[in-house]
C-alpha cells in the first residue's frame, strides 16, 4: 500500500513563489511515475505536470510551461513541484499522484493519490 501526502501550499501574491512537495511511504516507490494535479472551484481537475520514476523524463501543461518545475528528491521518494511567477489562475487544490502504468496526462491512469493542498494566489 502506498499512502502520497502532499504540503507547501498556501497563499501567495501575484508573481510569487511556492513549492510543493510529496512524499510517499512504500518501498517500490521510486519506481512509481509521478504527477501533479489541480483542481480549482467549479472546474475538473486537470494535470499540471509529470515526472518518470527515474527523474529524466518530464512533462508539463502548457499553461505552467516555463514556470513551474517538477524535481525527485535523491532518494526518489519525494516529489517537489516548483512554482514561479503564479498567477490567481494557478489558485487551486493541487494532488499528488502515483501510477504504476507509464507517465501520462490522464487522471483515471493514476493509482494513488494524496489528499491535496491548497494553493491561493491573489492579485
Amino acid at each position: 500500500q502506498v499512502q502520497v501526502v502532499e504540503s507547501g501550499g498556501g497563499s501567495v501574491q501575484s508573481g510569487g513563489s511556492l513549492r510543493l512537495s510529496c512524499a510517499a511511504s512504500g518501498r517500490t516507490f521510486r519506481l512509481y511515475n509521478m504527477g501533479w494535479f489541480r483542481q480549482a472551484p467549479g472546474k475538473e481537475r486537470e494535470f499540471v505536470a509529470g515526472i518518470g520514476w527515474d527523474g529524466d523524463s518530464t512533462y508539463y501543461a502548457d499553461s505552467v510551461k516555463g514556470r513551474f518545475t517538477i524535481s525527485r528528491g535523491n532518494a526518489k521518494n519525494t516529489v517537489f513541484l516548483q512554482m514561479n511567477s503564479l498567477k490567481p489562475e494557478d489558485t487551486a487544490v493541487y494532488y499528488c499522484a502515483a501510477t504504476t502504468g507509464r507517465l501520462q496526462v490522464d487522471e483515471s491512469g493514476y493509482n494513488y493519490w494524496g489528499q491535496g493542498t491548497q494553493v491561493t494566489v491573489s492579485s
